[in-house]
């Protein structure tokens, strides 16, 4: 959840389209886990992937989380009668479009990283690519 927000209940716009402009390549490890599909990923999610990961590497290497849940998704409470108003802000999500980097790592054997992000990818509701930086 952001520190702070300029607006309490942002706009909700269903549909999520087309790819991601920013945030494609691998920017600082030497692995990384690119969405293939459009969705909001809430912050929930986004913990599990990031704890999942770190068990799994225990103390080796260095995780970055590429995406920041910094949109409010509101809710009416259960039971509740259609009109009055927006509901009040229940949770937080990241927009992922696709071709964003979701996670990156660094300091691992290419397998291990690989085994990695499949746990953490299997703690996500979209389909997910693994992804090494090209040796130039």
């Amino acid at each position: 959840m952001p520190k702070r927000v300029k607006y309490r209940k942002p706009h909700s716009h269903p549909r999520i389209k087309g790819k991601a402009k920013r945030g494609t390549d691998i920017a600082f490890g030497q692995y990384g886990l690119k969405a293939l599909e459009p969705h909001w990923i809430t912050a929930r999610q986004i913990e599990a992937s990031r704890v999942a990961l770190t068990r799994y590497i225990k103390k080796g290497g260095k995780i970055w989380v590429r995406i920041f849940p910094d949109k409010a998704i509101t809710k009416h409470p259960a039971e509740t009668r259609m009109g009055k108003g927006k509901g009040a802000p229940d949770h937080w999500a990241a927009v992922v479009k696709p071709g964003r980097i979701l996670f990156e790592l660094e300091g691992l054997a290419l397998e291990t990283a690989q085994e990695a992000m499949t746990l953490a990818a299997h703690k996500l509701p979209i389909k997910t690519k693994f992804v090494a930086r090209e040796v130039a």
